[in-house]
């Protein structure tokens, strides 16, 4: 038994999320162009690319080609959600991601604890929110909506 009032805490300093993917290729275009990420690097088997590595600054996914073995049509990432936070403006980010034929599970708002923030599922149906504090600050990359 473990006596948590003396064991160290778990500290990390990231959260990396593996997903497997129908289309990698779609994918990945889809990440880079909906969302900004930049391809990290690609891992190919016998010849065969079947995952990819993708950053947007601290933020790691790794795309895995799926190999069906389970039924490609199978439900992905039921019961999870992730979420990117930012200080980049949430609105300008919906649009773009609108704009590359996603669609939103809800637009971006105000949230009661002090952020803005949407959420969106991706095309194979993983969810995520994004989310930004909410300040009279300009956001990175933006301007102050104050």
């Amino acid at each position: 038994m473990i006596d948590h009032d003396t064991a160290e805490q778990f500290h990390a300093e990231a959260l990396s999320a593996s997903l497997t993917v129908r289309d990698l290729h779609a994918s990945v275009a889809w990440y880079r162009d909906a969302l900004g990420f930049e391809v990290e690097r690609e891992i190919t088997r016998e010849g065969t690319l079947r995952a990819v590595a993708l950053r947007a600054g601290s933020a790691r996914l790794l795309l895995n080609q799926d190999d069906g073995a389970r039924g490609l049509d199978r439900a992905k990432g039921a019961g999870i959600s992730l979420m990117f936070t930012t200080r980049q403006d949430v609105d300008a980010i919906a649009t773009r991601i609108k704009a590359c034929g996603g669609s939103l599970v809800s637009e971006p708002a105000d949230m009661p604890w002090g952020a803005r923030a949407f959420r969106f599922r991706d095309p194979d149906g993983f969810a995520f929110a994004i989310s930004s504090p909410v300040s009279n600050e300009a956001p990175l990359g933006g301007t102050a909506t104050g």
